[in-house]
Order: structure tokens, then sequence, then C-alpha cells
């Protein structure tokens, strides 16, 4: 069956006149669909009966379910877990700033990349997201809140350059002036890494932030919690990230975990201070979420300030990631594997 909830504007129109259907049948759906986020067929009320009838029987429509709904009592973020139409579960995060309303999407039923310190890979990748998986998550969660959403970061479950194509697709809907119309400065995407792809994102000529999963000042502390640098060294890396600002003009944020004993001595911050030097990027440093699996513990606040201060001092602009949603399941993978286990009753 047609997933038409992936379908661009022009895929859309030939698939209608391909029914049978007046092109201009597109638009309304399109409408329907990416502006007033309609959950089914059946509110589609200036498509005929007729019609709906024969979209229901040749389409797929994905409307996602909340399974689970966790708020914190401290920021009022939102973890979502979804259920998918084969019964998989998914996460998303619902994040409140005085710039706007943020959310946080997965993009693949679990991960494969095994970064050691990440909920979400223990269990392996079960599949990739289809755009129009990616995009419910937003409309489910405009839907429950009530709430204009204006930032999406590509960062909850899954490798999004591991699911190259859908991903690609997802944004250019997204920004798509026909539909939601987020700007795609508004709209990051994350990777732990997998260079081809990179290259390949440098080409596509979008004006995305790009941000990369770093984690380790040198190749021998990045294989031991990220298996990915097997495959690409950081010394890889980081020639992909300067041909991607040399293409793009975009700035790079390197995202840091930091792992308590592990990571955050000041050697490493000395070593990332000369690993990055030159580059027109950010670094983002997040005090590691500990998660039950791992026995990583996170760095204390000194530690982490001292380490950001100790990037400053050698030209390295790096902020602190304001913590969200500390009182619930708010690591990626946390909430859907509390709840496959039993763990979280009903």
């Amino acid at each position: 069956m047609t997933d038409i909830k992936s379908l661009d504007l022009n895929e859309l129109k030939e698939y209608m006149k391909g029914i049978g259907e007046a092109p201009f049948r597109a638009g309304q759906l399109y409408d329907w669909m990416h502006v007033k986020m309609a959950r089914s067929f059946d509110e589609m009320t200036n498509l005929s009966k007729n019609l709906r009838e024969k979209l229901k029987n040749e389409c797929s429509f994905v409307s996602l379910g909340i399974e689970r709904m966790q708020e914190s009592k401290i920021d009022g973020t939102r973890k979502y877990l979804f259920s998918l139409a084969d019964g998989n579960l998914i996460e998303s995060v619902f994040m409140k700033y005085k710039f706007g309303n943020s959310v946080c999407v997965s993009s693949q039923v679990g991960c494969r990349m095994g970064c050691r310190f990440c909920a979400s890979t223990i269990d392996g990748v079960e599949r990739n997201l289809e755009p129009s998986e990616i995009l419910d998550q937003i409309y489910a969660i405009s839907r429950d809140t009530g709430e204009k959403i204006s930032r999406i970061v590509v960062m909850g479950s899954g490798e999004p350059l591991d699911n190259y194509d859908n991903v690609l697709k997802f944004v250019k809907l997204l920004s798509d002036k026909n539909g939601l119309n987020i700007g795609q400065r508004n709209i990051t995407v994350s990777t732990c890494g997998i260079v081809p792809n990179i290259d390949r994102l440098s080409d596509e000529k979008l004006q995305i932030n790009l941000a990369i999963s770093l984690h380790a000042s040198n190749q021998e502390k990045r294989q031991q919690l990220m298996p990915i640098a097997n495959k690409y060294s950081i010394d890889e890396l980081i020639e992909a990230c300067k041909r991607y600002f040399d293409r793009t003009g975009r700035q790079l944020t390197f995202e840091y975990s930091l792992v308590g004993g592990v990571n955050d001595f000041d050697e490493d911050a000395d070593e990332l201070s000369q690993l990055l030097s030159g580059l027109n990027c950010v670094v983002n440093l997040i005090p590691v979420n500990p998660i039950k699996e791992r026995d990583f513990v996170e760095s204390t606040k000194e530690r982490v300030r001292d380490f950001q201060k100790r990037l400053e001092k050698r030209n390295i602009n790096a902020t602190i990631r304001r913590e969200m949603g500390r009182d619930i399941d708010g690591a990626c993978g946390q909430l859907r594997r509390r709840h496959l286990s039993g763990e979280l009753k009903l």
C-alpha cells in the first residue's frame, strides 16, 4: 500500500492523477495531512466519501498512538512513547525553552551503532522509520500539547544518517512551505559519524544544522565509547566536518557527553581543543545521563564547568546543555526499555 503521508506534493499530484482524481485534490489532501495534522481520512471533510473510501483501501495512513507519556514536574518536559502500526515502539521528547518549543524525534526503532552510554542501542536496531513516521511524532505532540513547535532535533533513538534517504525526505517535507513550513535553520540532524553520508549531506544544498556526537578527544577513547570509530577514525571524521563547513558554510556542533573518570580530564579538554582548532564550531557539553545497564557516572558540575573554561581559554566556543526532564526517563531509549521489560505498569 502507498504510504501517502511520505509523498511530497508533486508525488501526491501524480498519485491522485494515477487513481483518476483531479490534481487539485492533492493540495487539499496535503493540507489535511501536513497543516491540519489530521489523524485519519475521515477527518478530511472537503473530500468526497467515495474518495476517502478509495484512499482507505489503497493507502496506509500513519497516525501514531500515544502508548505512554511522562511529564516532568521540574520543567514541563514531556517524554512520549509512541506505538507504530506494526507494534514497535519509539520515543520522542517535547521541551519548552524561552526561544520556543522543541521536539526531539527518533529516526529508527532502536539503533545499531552500539555507543556504550546509550540505552537505545542495547537491543540493536529493529528497522528504519519512514518519513511519515518521523513526521507524525511532531504532529502527534503538537495535537497533544496544543503548542506551536518551532525547532526540531533528529537526535532521539537511532542514527539518522543510517536512515539517510528517509531522514532527507522528512527534512524536505517538514520544511516545505505548503506543509508545517519549519525553516531548515531550525532543524538539527545528529550523527555519530558516518563519514560517507556526511559528505552526501554536504552536497544536498540544505540549510540544516549538523551535530556530531563526538564524545572523545582521541581515537583510542572514541573506540572505547563508540564502535563507529573502528570504521571511521576520528581524523577521518574531522576532515569530513571540514568539508561539510567548506561546502555549506554552516557552523558545526560537536556533542560531548562527559563521563566521570573516562573523558572529562584536563588533558581531554586540551586534546579536544587541538582537534577542533580552526573549525567554525561549538562544543555542547552534556553531563551523561546514567542508565542502569552501564556503570558510567556523570561528571560533577564543577568538573563540567572547569572543562568548559579550559576549552574557552583555548578559543573553543563551549556550552553546557541545560538538563531537561531529569525526573523522568529522559535519556534516549530509557522509557522504551523500561516499558518493554515490564518495569513500568500501565
